[in-house]
């Protein structure tokens, strides 16, 4: 898999920096071509004349070394390494170097290279576990994940500081094959295929200003459509009222209410192979919306009681509309989750159905990761563990690949 690829591996410093030597003889072995920067305080824990000696290149630390000729010209060199790697891979990942990148700041030659990136950057965030945790280091982890940078989770266990808990470097072995996985091609497996995806909330009007919601991203529906796409599929998305760019070589569609994605999907439908059902539609939509703000003061003091009716059942209608498409629906449980995921799927004539509990730690609205359980028609359940949305979707898309063809 490895190559002939053209690795760059930034080291920062963190304790977890000795795994780096292990780390590019992995790499090595597979085949590729390493070249190593690190920060200056990855230097106080592995020497880089020890990363120079199993990668075969010098180490690149200072971004305007002292000397004359050759060296004055190195101030350009974290250009020259951006255009010659295949995939910039930080391990370590340390709470600051986080911070640098997702922030933009380029103080060190390591945080320079990787704002010059042409192709992907990985990270493997370690740390003391408190400091994983920490709001901040969550939010920068999360400005990465949405920018297209992928991460791999820290492992559970023993820390340096005898604490117990996230922020294990994986062993080097995983973290080659991790690399392994996203320098290989994705799978043409749904080329020619047209897939229907839909995402986000909608929102049900009360009156001009105020409607009826959910707390529903979209994150995992862009996701979906954005993995499709990669694999050859023709992608319609029919996206509820969020706030996220179109994955490319996606069609979109905009939408706000229930009644609308019930239009836009029934339309798009026949001609497609499959239906991706991720998007949370609103069960009830208010009566009779009014036309002008309903103000307050026009409002009885013991209470304004606001008629519903139903939303079109979107899965339902396509179920009975269906010749041979692939129905996928979504279900979000907060307890008894498999059995009313196994109703869901019956009642609607599903083939798979993606379970998940907003509860759970890491799979929440708005998250960049999810949990998740998929469940078929023949009732066999294969529970993920918590993921990337990015990798959620390719491996929903993994269970639909076999049902369409």
């Amino acid at each position: 898999m490895l190559s002939g690829k053209h690795i760059l591996l930034g080291v920062s410093g963190g304790i977890a920096a000795y795994k780096s030597a292990l780390l590019v003889r992995e790499f090595v072995r597979a085949g590729a071509e390493v070249q190593v920067v690190m920060t200056p305080a990855a230097t106080r824990f592995i020497t880089p004349l020890t990363l120079g000696t199993l990668s075969r290149r010098n180490v690149i630390i200072e971004m305007f070394p002292s000397g004359s000729g050759e060296q004055e010209r190195q101030w350009t060199a974290h250009i020259d390494c951006a255009l010659w790697a295949h995939l910039m891979l930080v391990a370590p990942a340390t709470a600051d170097t986080l911070a640098g990148i997702a922030h933009g700041f380029a103080g060190t030659f390591l945080a320079a290279t990787a704002l010059a990136l042409r192709c992907p950057l990985a990270v493997a965030p370690s740390m003391d576990v408190d400091m994983y945790r920490h709001p901040a280091t969550q939010e920068n982890l999360g400005i990465l994940r949405r920018r297209g940078v992928h991460v791999l989770e820290p492992e559970e266990g023993e820390l340096a500081s005898g604490l117990v808990g996230a922020g294990r470097l994986p062993e080097p072995a995983v973290v080659c094959r991790w690399v392994e996985g996203l320098l290989a091609p994705p799978p043409q497996d749904f080329l020619g295929r047209h897939l229907l995806v839909t995402a986000g909330p909608t929102h049900e009007p009360i009156d001009p200003v105020r409607f009826i919601g959910n707390r529903s991203s979209g994150k995992t529906g862009f996701a979906l459509a954005a993995a499709a796409a990669e694999r050859g599929a023709h992608v319609t998305l029919i996206a509820g009222p969020v706030h996220l760019p179109t994955p490319p070589g996606v069609h979109r569609v905009d939408v706000t209410t229930g009644r609308e994605m019930y239009g836009a999907v029934m339309e798009a439908f026949p001609q497609s192979d499959a239906l991706i059902m991720s998007a949370a539609v609103a069960d009830f939509t208010p009566a009779e919306p009014s036309g002008r703000k309903i103000k307050k003061e026009a409002l009885p003091e013991e209470g304004y009681a606001l008629a519903l009716i139903q939303n079109p059942d979107i899965l339902k209608a396509a179920a009975r509309s269906r010749r041979r498409q692939v129905l996928v629906g979504f279900a979000l449980e907060t307890e008894n989750g498999l059995e009313n995921a196994r109703a869901k799927l019956s009642s609607k004539n599903l083939d798979l159905v993606v379970l998940n509990n907003p509860l759970e730690d890491g799979a929440g609205f708005g998250t960049d990761t999810n949990i998740v359980t998929l469940i078929s028609a023949g009732g066999n359940a294969i529970s993920l563990p918590k993921l990337p949305k990015a990798d959620v979707a390719h491996r929903i898309l993994d269970a639909v690949a076999p049902l369409i063809s």
